[in-house]
Protein backbone atom coordinates (compact mmCIF):
# COMPACT_ATOMS: atom_id res chain seq x y z
CA UNK A 1 0.00 0.00 0.00
CA UNK A 2 1.68 3.49 -1.12
CA UNK A 3 1.35 5.93 1.85
CA UNK A 4 3.63 8.63 0.19
CA UNK A 5 4.49 10.11 -2.78
CA UNK A 6 6.72 12.90 -2.67
CA UNK A 7 10.13 14.17 -4.49
CA UNK A 8 13.70 15.04 -3.33
CA UNK A 9 13.74 19.02 -2.56
CA UNK A 10 16.82 20.84 -3.79
CA UNK A 11 17.14 21.64 0.25
CA UNK A 12 17.26 17.71 0.97
CA UNK A 13 20.49 17.45 -1.64
CA UNK A 14 23.91 17.18 0.53
CA UNK A 15 27.51 18.09 -0.59
CA UNK A 16 27.55 14.61 -1.63
CA UNK A 17 25.06 15.39 -4.47
CA UNK A 18 22.52 13.39 -2.78
CA UNK A 19 19.47 12.93 -0.58
CA UNK A 20 21.01 13.71 2.84
CA UNK A 21 20.67 10.82 5.21
CA UNK A 22 18.42 12.72 7.93
CA UNK A 23 16.58 13.68 5.18
CA UNK A 24 15.05 9.53 4.31
CA UNK A 25 14.51 9.63 8.06
CA UNK A 26 12.25 12.54 7.33
CA UNK A 27 10.23 11.04 4.75
CA UNK A 28 9.85 7.73 6.48
CA UNK A 29 8.42 10.43 9.14
CA UNK A 30 5.79 11.92 6.76
CA UNK A 31 4.93 8.41 5.85
CA UNK A 32 4.02 7.51 9.63
CA UNK A 33 1.93 10.40 9.67
CA UNK A 34 0.04 9.20 6.86
CA UNK A 35 -0.16 6.25 7.82
CA UNK A 36 -1.65 8.00 11.34
CA UNK A 37 -4.55 9.58 8.67
CA UNK A 38 -4.64 6.63 7.39
CA UNK A 39 -5.93 4.59 11.03
CA UNK A 40 -8.32 7.03 11.84
CA UNK A 41 -5.37 9.10 13.85
CA UNK A 42 -5.42 11.89 11.63
CA UNK A 43 -5.41 15.67 13.60
CA UNK A 44 -9.46 15.15 13.98
CA UNK A 45 -8.90 11.72 15.51
CA UNK A 46 -6.20 12.29 17.82
CA UNK A 47 -8.44 14.85 19.31
CA UNK A 48 -11.60 13.39 19.80
CA UNK A 49 -9.91 9.73 20.60
CA UNK A 50 -7.19 11.33 22.64
CA UNK A 51 -4.29 9.41 21.31
CA UNK A 52 -1.85 9.17 19.19
CA UNK A 53 1.35 7.29 18.16
CA UNK A 54 4.55 7.55 19.67
CA UNK A 55 7.93 6.31 17.53
CA UNK A 56 9.75 4.20 20.10
CA UNK A 57 12.48 2.52 17.68
CA UNK A 58 13.68 2.94 13.71
CA UNK A 59 16.16 0.71 11.89
CA UNK A 60 16.97 2.73 8.34
CA UNK A 61 18.50 1.02 6.05
CA UNK A 62 19.97 3.25 3.02
CA UNK A 63 20.29 0.95 -0.33
CA UNK A 64 20.44 3.63 -3.23
CA UNK A 65 21.18 7.27 -3.66
CA UNK A 66 18.56 9.59 -4.39
CA UNK A 67 18.80 12.91 -6.50
CA UNK A 68 17.29 16.46 -6.57
CA UNK A 69 14.03 16.01 -8.19
CA UNK A 70 13.61 12.19 -7.97
CA UNK A 71 9.70 10.84 -7.49
CA UNK A 72 9.62 9.16 -4.10
CA UNK A 73 7.10 6.35 -3.14
CA UNK A 74 6.78 4.77 0.19
CA UNK A 75 4.80 1.54 0.99
CA UNK A 76 3.89 0.25 4.57
CA UNK A 77 3.32 -3.37 5.75
CA UNK A 78 2.06 -4.11 8.96
CA UNK A 79 4.87 -6.97 10.65
CA UNK A 80 3.10 -7.40 13.47
CA UNK A 81 0.99 -5.59 16.15
CA UNK A 82 -0.41 -6.49 19.98
CA UNK A 83 -2.92 -4.59 22.00
CA UNK A 84 -1.36 -0.91 21.78
CA UNK A 85 2.04 -1.72 19.91
CA UNK A 86 2.27 -1.43 15.71
CA UNK A 87 5.55 -3.15 14.03
CA UNK A 88 5.96 -1.34 10.49
CA UNK A 89 7.72 -1.88 7.39
CA UNK A 90 8.25 1.10 4.99
CA UNK A 91 9.90 0.37 1.92
CA UNK A 92 10.99 3.68 -0.18
CA UNK A 93 11.03 3.14 -4.21
CA UNK A 94 11.99 5.07 -6.95
CA UNK A 95 9.76 5.76 -9.89
CA UNK A 96 11.05 2.71 -11.56
CA UNK A 97 10.72 0.61 -8.80
CA UNK A 98 14.20 0.75 -7.33
CA UNK A 99 14.70 -0.14 -3.81
CA UNK A 100 16.20 3.12 -1.64
CA UNK A 101 15.80 2.76 1.42
CA UNK A 102 13.69 1.03 4.43
CA UNK A 103 12.94 2.10 7.59
CA UNK A 104 11.70 -0.75 10.16
CA UNK A 105 9.33 0.77 12.99
CA UNK A 106 7.82 0.48 16.63
CA UNK A 107 5.27 2.55 17.62
CA UNK A 108 3.65 2.85 20.33
CA UNK A 109 0.07 4.02 21.17
CA UNK A 110 -0.41 6.90 23.86
CA UNK A 111 -3.64 7.70 25.53
CA UNK A 112 -3.05 11.62 25.19
CA UNK A 113 -4.73 12.60 28.73
CA UNK A 114 -2.50 10.32 30.89
CA UNK A 115 0.60 10.70 28.55
CA UNK A 116 1.01 6.73 28.60
CA UNK A 117 0.80 3.57 26.52
CA UNK A 118 -3.16 2.63 25.95
CA UNK A 119 -4.38 -0.22 24.03
CA UNK A 120 -5.97 0.96 20.18
CA UNK A 121 -9.17 2.59 19.91
CA UNK A 122 -12.25 0.46 18.51
CA UNK A 123 -11.45 2.79 15.32
CA UNK A 124 -8.09 2.44 14.85
CA UNK A 125 -8.26 -1.17 15.59
CA UNK A 126 -10.15 -1.81 12.53
CA UNK A 127 -8.33 0.26 10.24
CA UNK A 128 -5.28 -0.92 11.42
CA UNK A 129 -6.83 -4.18 10.46
CA UNK A 130 -6.79 -3.05 6.90
CA UNK A 131 -3.36 -3.14 6.35
CA UNK A 132 -1.69 -4.76 4.31
CA UNK A 133 -0.12 -7.63 6.88
CA UNK A 134 3.04 -9.63 6.45
CA UNK A 135 2.67 -13.65 6.73
CA UNK A 136 3.82 -15.24 9.80
CA UNK A 137 7.58 -15.86 8.36
CA UNK A 138 7.11 -14.17 5.31
CA UNK A 139 8.78 -11.01 6.15
CA UNK A 140 11.12 -8.94 3.93
CA UNK A 141 14.38 -9.70 3.90
CA UNK A 142 15.68 -6.60 6.06
CA UNK A 143 12.85 -6.87 8.38
CA UNK A 144 14.42 -7.90 11.87
CA UNK A 145 17.77 -7.25 11.16
CA UNK A 146 20.41 -6.20 13.94
CA UNK A 147 23.53 -3.72 13.60
CA UNK A 148 27.15 -5.08 14.00
CA UNK A 149 30.32 -5.89 11.89
CA UNK A 150 30.05 -9.70 10.90
CA UNK A 151 33.00 -11.46 12.98
CA UNK A 152 34.64 -14.94 11.45
CA UNK A 153 35.50 -17.50 13.98
CA UNK A 154 39.34 -18.24 14.23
Amino acid sequence: MTLLTTRVAPEWVDYNGHMNDAEYARVFSLAVDTLMERIELDAEGRKSLAYTLFTLETHLCYRREAHQGQALAVEVLLLDRDAKRLHVFFTMRDEAGELLATSEQMLMGIDTRSHRPAPFPPAVIEAIDALPHAEEGDWPQAAGRRIGIPRSLP
